[in-house]
């Protein structure tokens, strides 16, 4: 027996001794008490303490109010109480126990030294009392209580560490049940005052480590800062340090470190932190054996962390045991424990994983099961309610996607609310309840297609997001699917900032997750997704390209196994197809085919994607087919639509797509092969799809048009016009299901267009035809510029506008379709396989409209699109001659309207090349050659150069032996050889020329005998060239014959008839002519007749208005023969009549030559200067004197000094008002210069000798011609003296006077002296105008026509730019000369490859290599010596460069651009610098004034281009051919340092010159690399 069970008997003895009513009985009472609760503390028989508790009540009764011994008696049986409620958990006990200390302390004093005690039980009783019943004003009174104990222990007490401890103990729970984070920095501090009172050795110590360790974990759960959490886990360690093994509190120092290693695995991801976590764990729970109150929540927590251990490592065994251990813990806490909720959800946790894992749906079900059970445990006050009704919902929506049952779906959003309503504003869970309702609507809305619903996901997971900073864990994923649901969004309503918030959200989304990180490849994914949406609405490339390296890039990290890698290689392999689509890249499509059949395999039989791989490989082998016509293709394609169809049955909601998908294949082959069964099927599957796709089906439309598609081929094959209008109803009602907007409408008003007009084609209704105009207009506008349709619509409605314009005439309809063969023209650039045929389309009607209206600007486009199509149509080619033809016959009328010498010129040079074509005695030689003799014949008619005449003469005698009598073009032939010959006669008088012409008269007439409707004016040609005969020999039988001639023709035409008078005046002409008796032909009127044709043919020279001198009077052409005849020259003329010299054509010619000698002024414009209305009919010697006329005056009077006659001046001497007058003296003042006899150049201010390079006659734009094309010059000062006194009449000529010329023009003086007009060495010509400048800016382009012999219509109000861009673009397609790309500046809006302004001329062209005398690189392999050969032939094929409607056809050497990098600029320049790296080119540096853009690798669209022209590159090795040898000096050149331009490309096969601000000087790497990488291509420049 111990001493306590003495004790306890001997209490026992001495109570017995001590009745009811003895006065010791009570003290005998409370030792027992005493003595029994000592004996419980220390073996733990609750009977003691029972027994201990009636005692010390019986001890309390014995000690009534005011009893000495009252206060023990409450105090002990409170403290007893208080321990059998916490065996017990008794709540009459807490209650009682709680009501004795209150009574206890109303009986001890503050002095008393109970009171403290008494302060600290009390508090710890209401604590407990809070803990069971959850009253905060048991907390808050307990903590004032421990407060109030402090208070009485203070510093050196040796109970203030309890104080301190029991106080921290309370400001916990009040921050655990309020969240008040001062209670909890309170509590830590007061821990760590215990800690400093309780040293090592103090029992208490691991206690307070152990609470210290726990307060600061949940400071690091609040606050998040790691130093809390490793403190608390040093202290958990030092703890479990001082609960060595067999310590009765060991076990909770693991569990409480395996916490905060848990939760350092959560916030660092730590795997060793983890791995130690369950060796602790298990260490607790072999020290929580089965019955231990903990073993419950260390199975649970074991089990937690065995599951994210399998969440980290994947292996299914911690899984399983996850699941067994919280199944047991399930076992240990039956129906009403309090922590039975937590098993049952972290049993579902554990099973829903199992779920995904191994989709095992018994293992969803169980979970589902859990979760209900653990939310019936947990009611709406519950902390974790929010939680579990969370998870539950989201294991519904598993289930939801796995079986598909609306039921669960539904339920799942409304218990997401439930749990978003649990989670106010500021609940740490908020976001994840925003986020789990947006993922469960999101669902919905994917199902039911409820707007409403994706509208709220939408907002939901925005207030997620904003709840989810920088720094969440969970914002990648917030971002990921609010990009998603916008996306959706997009699709639905079709807003584009939906879809660019998305695009911004995903790469967001990308930038958080890392490589490594285990969502990359969705964020890739989707981003892609997002960029392919945007590609298919704004076709911007950039996204296509983007969206294929980031599927790319997706790919590679799901690799073989990876459950998306299928969905991937899908996706990937149809913005592959996409961009084969756009750019028509081969290798897209092989590599789109190849994915999908991967993706196939991937997919086998019973798959549920497998039709979606089937339907794609169609889909792409489809595409093959068109594009190369490979049959087996198409076969293949119909086989797996075939297929697809299988797996699709009725109710399948793909397949409607499939049925017509299929219907299309076999339409194709309909049209490969030509049976009718394809047609038949496809027709049939085409109504199977409609029918299934009823009205409001989003489909319906395409099944309607493609039914109509069908009809409309079984109408071409069969004609029958059921068909046709069966197609022509579905195709209105497939538009009405098209509105605005809809992106298929612009085909459908094609299509029913098109229809339309071969209704109109079959029953003539104007109706259909205009509405097939105006359907095809309608079209039009929704296929603007890089449409892929835009080329069909515009094809059909120029055929619909020319069926109307055929049919009436409408000058409009016209108008129309050749603006829209021009649009068609830019679609077909050079070295598209329809630009000949588009340019002969649009050539055509432009000489329709040009026949029929007869419009200057036609003629000018036919003649540059006629020479464009000539550089296509080259010799050999089957359209070659009519090229040559139709050209030549535009310059012709052009020359007749504006009698442009050049124009004549060229149609001349081009029918001699027709000639060069045809051999002497070819069927069309003849014809040909009647062409360039009426070119030559014209030529004569304007210059009056005898030896034209003589060429013309001959090639009609030539003529005439290929039509011989009987040939159709016999008469013909003759009667153009007679009037050439009378042509002759009238130069030379030649009587040979006049007998053939008599002859050739006579067989003309013989073939158009009486009753011929010209019989009678062959009878008069006849009958004036016999008088003619009969003026020169006075054989009086010619007249008697002329007379006989023209009385029958007279005979012929009875009075009344339009050739009455002409005949009857002949006839009385001849009578007068045999009743005279002539004279030989030294007759006065003859000569007079030879005397005006001499005048006129002068005056069709000279300006139209010149300045007579002597008078001060402004003369017409009227005015200027009627002086003449009055001249004292022409009366000289006359009088030699009589003598008749053997000279006298040629005295007559240079006669009037001298006569109409005129002087030119070339001045600078200033003030008052005279115009024609103001002078007109006035003597400017008597009019007042203002500053531009004492200038006109002083001119006249210099000019009539020098003893001429007649003065021209640009101010005054031309209509200004009228612009046909303007632009025909435009388009002549360069030859009024060239042949005036003297221009007199005024130089206002020039006052003396040596001055002359400083007057700013210099600078101005028009004087630039007036300097080259005069061939003498004077020049005067500001006082009209003589500039410079010099022995010849002509400034030209003195030496010191053109050397001054030469320094102040920047011309050579060989130029000045000697220059003709050309198109040779444009770029220096354009030199020399860059630094001038002109009043009126467009003027700087046309005072350049002359310089360049160019006749360009003016357009009045034409901008400088514009009018600039018209010359250069004239000069490059006349000449080819690319030298006139060499530039720095900005660029103009007319073309990219001109400059804006000519000052961009100002600088020296570049110095390109033109030295061939060095080595050409040798080619030691087969291969260089193939790629030389390769290369020589395509630039050997290249056309000339041609600018046509502002297009720049630009023949080059490209080289891909591959880097763009700017380099580092200094802090004071605005300029840029980049480095750029070209296939080929050594890295150079540019430097630019604005930042180019897209210089990304992914979007890089640059090339670098040496511009090419065969012939300056013959010119300048010396040789006519390519050769060996020029393929020598090739290789050299190639080799050599060039200018370049640097190009973007805009869209499809067009490109814009950038960086024209410097120049760009390129360095080949090495000649052989340039020989194998050099890209020979016409670009097309706008």
């Amino acid at each position: 027996m111990s001493n306590l069970d003495e004790k306890i008997t001997l209490n026992r003895q001495e109570l017995e001794r001590r009745p009811q009513g003895d006065a010791g009985r009570a003290v005998a009472l409370f030792n027992l008490a005493s003595n029994l609760w000592n004996r419980f503390w220390d073996k733990g028989q609750i009977a003691d303490l029972d027994e201990a508790i009636s005692l010390h009540r019986l001890a309390l009764d014995l000690r009534p109010m005011g009893h000495t011994n009252r206060l023990d008696s409450l105090v002990h049986l409170a403290f007893c109480l208080c321990q059998r409620h916490i065996r017990r958990a008794t709540i009459p006990d807490l209650e009682e126990g709680t009501t004795l200390y209150r009574a206890a302390l109303e009986h001890c004093p503050s002095s008393h030294y109970y009171h403290g005690f008494i302060l600290n039980d009390l508090a710890s009783n209401l604590r407990r009392r809070y803990q069971t019943l959850g009253a905060n004003s048991d907390l808050e009174e307990a903590i004032s209580l421990h407060r109030a104990a402090l208070d009485l222990r203070p510093a050196g007490h040796s109970d203030r560490s309890t104080s301190l401890f029991n106080l921290a103990l309370c400001l916990c729970d009040r921050y655990i049940s309020q969240a008040t984070l001062p209670d909890l920095q309170d509590a830590i501090t007061l821990y760590r005052a215990a800690l400093e009172l309780r040293p090592s050795g103090h029992p208490d110590r691991g206690f307070t480590l152990n609470n210290l360790g726990d307060v600061l974990r949940r400071r690091y759960q609040k606050l998040g800062a790691n130093s809390d959490l490793e403190e608390a886990i040093s202290l958990h360690r030092s703890a479990l340090d001082l609960r060595p093994a067999g310590h009765s509190d060991r076990s909770t120092s693991l569990f409480n470190l395996a916490l905060c290693l848990c939760d350092r695995y959560i916030t660092q991801a730590t795997l060793p932190d983890l791995q130690e976590a369950i060796t602790l764990y298990r260490t607790a729970l072999e020290l929580r054996p089965s019955g231990h109150p903990e073993r419950g929540i260390t199975l649970s927590n074991l089990g937690d962390v065995l599951r994210r251990r399998y969440q980290k490592l994947g292996a299914n065994s911690d899984l399983e045991e996850a699941i067994s251990l919280h199944q047991s813990a399930l076992n240990l806490r039956p129906a009403g424990h309090s922590d039975r909720s937590i098993s049952l959800f972290n049993l579902a946790l554990c099973l829903c994983d199992r779920y995904i894992s191994q989709a095992t749906l018994p293992d969803l079900q169980e979970a589902i099961t859990f979760y209900r059970a653990a939310l019936e445990l947990r009611p709406s006050y519950h902390p974790d309610r929010g939680l579990t009704l969370s998870n539950l919902g989201d294991v519904l929506r598993r289930r939801y996607q796995k079986l598909g049952a609306n039921g669960d779906l539904e339920e799942a959003i409304s218990l997401h609310r439930s749990a978003l309503d649990l989670r106010p504003a500021g609940h740490s869970d908020r976001s994840s309840s925003l986020f789990n309702l947006a993922v469960c609507l999101c669902d919905w809305y994917i199902k039911q297609a409820t707007l409403p619903d994706l509208q709220e996901a939408i907002t939901l997971y925005r207030a997620a997001l904003e709840l989810r900073p920088s720094g969440h864990p969970d914002r990648s994923i917030t971002l990921s699917n609010l990009g998603a649901d916008l996306r959706r969004r997009y699709q639905a309503l079709g807003a584009n900032g939906d879809l660019e918030e998305a695009i911004s959200l995903h790469r967001s989304a990308l930038d958080l997750r890392p490589a490594g990180h285990s969502d990359r490849s969705t964020s890739l994914f989707n981003l892609a997704l997002c960029l392919c949406d945007q590609y298919i609405r704004q076709t911007t490339l950039p996204d296509l390209q983007d969206a294929v390296t980031l599927y790319r890039a997706a790919l590679e990290l799901r690799s073989s196994g990876h459950p998306d890698r299928g969905i991937t290689l899908s996706n990937l392999g149809d913005v592959l197809r996409r961009r084969y689509q756009k750019l028509g890249a081969n290798s897209d499509l092989e590599e789109a085919i190849s994915l999908h059949r991967s993706a196939l395999d991937l997919r086998p039989a019973g798959h549920s994607d497998r039709s979606t791989s089937l339907f794609n490989l169609a889909l792409c082998l489809c595409d093959r087919y068109i594009k190369q016509i490979t049959l087996p293709d198409l076969q293949e394609a119909i086989t797996l639509y075939q297929n697809t169809l299988e797996l699709r049955p009725p109710g399948h909601p793909d397949r409607g797509l499939t049925l017509s998908n299929l219907g299309d294949a076999l339409r194709r082959r309909y049209q490969t092969l030509g049976a009718n069964s394809d047609l038949e099927e496809a027709i049939s599957l085409h109504r199977s799809a409609l029918d299934l796709r009823p009205a409001g089906h989003s489909d319906r439309s395409t099944s309607l048009f493609n039914i109509a598609v069908c009809l409309c081929d079984r109408y071409i094959k069969q004609a029958t016009l059921h068909d046709l209008q069966e197609a022509i109803t579905l195709y209105r009602a497939a538009l009405e299901l098209r509105p605005l907007g809809h992106p298929d409408r612009g085909l459908t008003l094609t299509n029913l267009g098109d229809d339309l007009w071969r209704r109109y084609l079959k029953l003539g209704v104007n109706d259909d035809l205009d509405e097939a105009i105006s359907l095809h207009r309608l079209a039009l506008d929704l296929h603007p510029t890089g449409h892929s349709y835009q080329l069909i619509s515009l094809h059909s409605l120029v055929s619909c506008l020319n069926s109307r314009f055929e049919k009436l005439g409408v000058a409009a309809d016209l108008d129309e379709l050749i603006t829209l063969q021009r649009v068609i023209l830019e679609l077909h650039p050079s070295g598209h396989s329809h630009h000949a045929t588009s340019l002969h389309t649009l050539l055509r009607h432009l000489r329709t409209r040009l026949q029929k209206y007869d419009k200057n600007a036609d003629l000018d486009e036919c003649i540059s699109l006629g020479r464009t199509l000539l550089t296509i149509h080259r010799p050999g080619h089957p359209d070659h001659i009519t090229s040559l033809v139709d050209l030549a016959s535009d310059h012709y009328t052009r020359f007749r309207k504006f009698r442009g010498i050049a124009d004549l010129k060229e149609a001349i040079t081009l029918g001699r090349t027709l000639l060069e074509l045809h051999p002497y005695g070819d069927r069309d030689y003849a014809r040909y050659l009647d062409i360039v003799v009426l070119y030559i014949k014209e030529m004569f008619g304007t210059f009056g150069e005898v030896e034209d005449l003589d060429e013309a003469v001959a090639l009609a005698r030539k003529a005439l032996e290929l039509h011989p009598s009987g040939d159709p073009d016999y008469e013909s032939s003759l009667s153009t050889l007679a009037s050439l010959l009378s042509a002759r006669l009238q130069e030379r008088s030649d009587l040979a020329d006049l007998e053939e012409v008599v002859a050739l008269r006579r067989k003309i007439l013989a073939l158009c005998p009486k009753g011929h409707p010209r019989h009678h004016l062959l009878l008069h040609d006849l009958s004036l060239c016999l008088s003619d005969r009969f003026d020169q020999l006075a054989d009086l039988s010619d007249i008697d014959e002329a007379i006989i001639l023209v009385s029958s023709a007279l005979e012929l035409c009875p009075q009344g008839h339009p050739d009455w008078a002409m005949l009857h005046t002949s006839l009385a002409s001849y009578h007068d002519k045999k009743l005279m008796k002539p004279t030989p032909k030294s007759d006065l009127d003859d000569v007079m007749k030879l005397v005006m044709n001499a005048v006129y043919k002068t005056l069709e020279l000279l300006p139209a208005r010149l300045l007579n001198t002597h008078t001060g009077t402004v003369c017409n052409r009227d005015a200027l023969v009627s002086t003449f005849e009055h001249s004292q020259q022409c009366e000289q003329l006359l009088s030699s009549a009589s003598v008749r010299p053997a000279n006298l054509h040629d005295d007559i010619r240079t006669t009037v030559s001298k006569y109409f000698e005129y002087v030119t002024l070339s001045h600078r414009w200033g003030k008052d200067e005279p115009l024609l209305r103001q002078i007109q009919g006035k003597d400017i010697f008597q009019m007042d004197r203002t500053v531009g006329l004492l200038k006109l005056q002083a001119f006249c009077a210099t000019a009539r000094n020098r003893e001429y006659l007649w003065a021209w001046s640009d101010t005054c001497c031309i209509d200004k008002d009228s612009t046909v007058e303007l632009a025909k003296a435009i388009a002549s003042m360069f030859l009024w210069y060239r042949q005036s006899a003297l221009t007199i150049v005024y130089l206002s201010d020039v006052y003396r000798y040596g001055q002359l390079s400083k007057s700013a006659w210099f600078t101005r734009g028009w004087t630039l011609q007036e300097l080259l094309a005069p061939r003498n010059v004077l020049f005067y000062t500001q006082r009209w003296s003589l500039y410079k006194p010099s022995p010849s009449s002509n400034h030209k000529e003195d030496v010191i006077v053109l050397n001054e010329l030469e320094r102040a023009s920047g011309i050579a003086s060989h130029y000045l002296t000697g220059f003709t007009p050309s198109l040779d060495n444009a770029r220096s010509r354009l030199q020399w105008a860059s630094g001038r400048r002109t009043t009126e800016p467009e003027d700087i382009a046309y005072s350049l026509f002359g310089i360049f012999d160019i006749f360009l219509p003016i357009i009045p109000g034409e901008s400088a730019e514009k009018a600039l861009g018209r010359l250069l673009a004239e000069i490059i397609s006349q000449s080819g000369d690319i030298s006139i790309l060499d530039w720095v500046g900005e660029a103009s809006s007319f073309n990219s490859c001109f400059p804006a302004c000519i000052a961009a001329y100002r600088t020296d062209p570049s110095l390109l290599p033109t030295c061939y005398d060095s080595e050409p690189p040798s080619f030691s392999t087969q291969e260089l010596v193939q790629a030389r050969i390769k290369l020589l032939d395509a630039l050997s094929t290249l056309a000339a460069p041609q600018c046509i409607a502002r297009r720049l056809q630009l023949p080059c050497i490209v080289y891909q651009v591959t880097t763009v990098r700017l380099q580092p600029a200094g802090p004071r320049t605005p300029k840029y610098v980049y480095e750029i790296q070209a296939e080929g080119i050594v890295p150079f540096e540019v430097t630019l004034t604005s930042e180019l853009t897209n210089t990304s690798p992914a979007v890089l669209r640059y090339v670098l281009i040496r511009p090419w022209h065969s012939k300056l590159f013959l010119s300048s090795t010396g040789t006519t051919e390519y050769n060996s040898s020029a393929a020598d000096q090739l290789a050299t050149l190639l080799g050599q340092p060039f200018s370049a331009l640097l190009l973007e490309e805009q869209s499809r096969n067009e490109y814009k010159r950038i960086a024209s601000s410097s120049a760009i000087v390129a360095r080949p790497a090495d000649a052989t690399r340039i020989i194998l990488q050099s890209k020979v291509r016409t670009l097309n420049v706008a």
